[in-house]
């Protein structure tokens, strides 16, 4: 009804505020601390109400400012703020419409995503390791030494594949294509991912062939114990003790980042193309986690928490936790780190006070991404929750890439390279020789992205595999959480969810983002983020009062 079009809006959406006014909504404005005027609060002299009637023809504003004066005592029914602390929705009367729902932080931070993912085959049928990267919560002792456990085997699986890639004398070279972006001494793997290599490969010591054998030992150890998992156990304890792992792990190094020999026997080579077979039918993240040892490492939940670690030797043979000096330096925010040492001094710097030890988690890197002309890149897909009891999700049709500014290298681990966030990308250049295809501003749309995929002969692969991937893993990160997020009928929440894709173009969920920005850094986002808006309100408010609306390009994909 007319008399309930007074809505609120609170941080930078000039498209939300100017769609509810050309529906004929007025305004109710916050104060100039964020809040809303208080409900009764006293009406302007009559000289400040004639001048700014004097105003209305001079100032399009002055009109809406003037009715929003008017109804400063009214109860506004639709409020769009930037964060869910900015209202109380304890005091919202029931037919006020919020887009917020509190304690979202349980998949919203990367904490909260990492701590309850793993809960999910208690609730769906799905595998979190087939769509979301392992990852730990480093803050947790028992999650921080499942953390180097993990990075001890994947080292182990690591040289196996490396074992199989190279013969005895080095490393089997494989010529590069014209602009892949990858340097001199790299080579490529598969078909078009450059895999670097030192260009002194095959130039060091070779190492004995027990280096192999003892790989070859853990990770048959680890197969027996994948056979004997349990829902209702906790994970097994991988079998790691009688390997020295400092020695082993400096060896690893030494192969896969400085180019050292590795000896190995015909019958060796088989037995290690045998297991990694076996280890696939395990393990979903074989594959995408390539040969590095790559992990990133993030604040848990954006608090930029230090702490204090090191890397000395534990005494059940792994590498303790405590021990060794600061790293000189600290991590900005996000950080790609190939060496446990590393990633345990990070994590434990600590210059900040008020920090907590650990406030970081740690996320096995996709080391095998899908690329375009070399080049890394994520893509931002948008979902809504209208209710969470019934749960009742929609997915937008349309969805944005963001490109690094530089050429993907595995043995250049910088932000340019790796890390797609447009507010990190903006502090780097465009390199002189970047391929011309590429987008100057860094961002495609999702439409570009199909036709360049028809390009490359797998035009069926967004409808038939990223797509649908996107939506399950969506789908199941939100059943995981739906019993610790609290609900509220008129309320709704749009977010924006991060994926990469591998080689087999497979989505892998990155994180899911609360009030994702609708700043438009391009023209692909400035047309998509204004569409959204639009579209979110037809859902929110049209369909809501009649479900033969239209909703634009919201799909409803799950209602239970």
């Amino acid at each position: 009804t007319q008399e309930k079009k007074i809505f609120m809006v609170q941080g930078p959406y000039p498209v939300i505020r100017s769609l509810l006014r050309a529906r004929g909504w007025v305004e109710r404005k916050f104060d100039g601390t964020g809040k809303a005027e208080p409900l009764h609060s006293p009406s302007p002299p009559k000289e400040k109400q004639e001048e700014e009637e004097e105003q209305w023809d001079k100032d399009p504003e002055a009109i809406h400012n003037l009715m929003s004066r008017l109804v400063r005592n009214q109860v506004p029914y639709f409020i769009w703020t930037n964060r869910c602390r900015a209202i109380d929705c304890r005091l919202l009367q029931q037919d006020q419409v919020v887009n917020h729902y509190a304690r979202v932080g349980a998949f919203t931070t990367k904490e909260g995503l990492c701590q309850n993912l793993r809960n999910l085959p208690w609730f769906d049928q799905a595998d979190p390791d087939t769509f979301f990267p392992r990852c730990y919560r480093l803050r947790a002792v028992d999650e921080r030494q499942a953390f180097i456990e993990d990075f001890c085997l994947t080292a182990a699986r690591s040289l196996l594949k490396v074992a199989v890639e190279r013969t005895g004398d080095g490393l089997v070279e494989t010529e590069q294509p014209p602009n892949s972006g990858t340097g001199p001494g790299e080579c490529v793997h598969g078909s078009h991912v450059p895999h670097p290599m030192p260009s002194t490969a095959g130039l060091g010591p070779t190492l004995c062939p027990h280096l192999v054998e003892e790989a070859l030992r853990v990770c048959r150890q680890h197969l027996g114990s994948l056979g004997h998992q349990d829902i209702d156990k906790d994970p097994p304890t991988p079998q790691v003790m009688g390997t020295d792992w400092d020695r082993f792990l400096q060896d690893y190094y030494r192969v896969v980042h400085e180019g050292a020999r590795l000896a190995l026997s015909g019958p060796q080579r088989e037995q290690c193309q045998s297991l990694l077979r076996r280890l696939a039918g395990w393990l979903p993240q074989l594959g995408m986690e390539g040969d590095h040892n790559v992990w990133i490492l993030k604040p848990g939940a954006k608090s930029r928490g230090r702490g204090k670690a090191g890397g000395s030797q534990g005494g059940n043979g792994l590498p303790a936790m405590e021990g060794s000096p600061p790293s000189p330096y600290s991590p900005p925010g996000i950080v790609c780190v190939a060496q446990l040492k590393e990633v345990l001094q990070l994590a434990g710097v600590c210059p900040a006070p008020s920090a907590r030890v650990g406030e970081w988690v740690v996320q096995k890197y996709v080391e095998r991404p899908l690329l375009i002309f070399g080049t890394k890149f994520d893509i931002r897909q948008w979902f809504l929750v209208t209710d969470w009891n019934p749960l009742t999700v929609w997915f937008y049709q349309e969805s944005y890439l963001r490109f690094c500014s530089q050429p993907f290298s595995l043995c250049h681990l910088s932000p340019a390279r790796h890390l797609c966030n447009v507010s990190i990308q903006k502090r780097y250049r465009l390199l002189q020789g970047r391929h011309p295809r590429l987008p100057p501003d860094q961002t495609w749309s999702c439409r570009q992205l199909q036709a360049y995929l028809a390009q490359v002969g797998q035009a069926d692969a967004w409808q038939q595999v990223m797509v649908p991937g996107m939506k399950a893993a969506v789908v199941s990160t939100l059943r995981s959480v739906q019993d610790l997020v609290e609900h509220r009928k008129s309320s709704f929440e749009l977010y924006g969810a991060d994926f990469i894709f591998g080689e087999d173009c497979q989505p892998w969920l990155l994180e899911i983002n609360a009030s994702p920005t609708m700043a438009p850094s391009s023209a692909v986002t400035r047309r998509l983020c204004a569409s959204v808006q639009q579209d979110t309100l037809r859902v929110v408010i049209d369909h809501r009062d009649n479900p033969a609306c239209p909703t634009g390009a919201f799909e409803l994909i799950y209602k239970e």
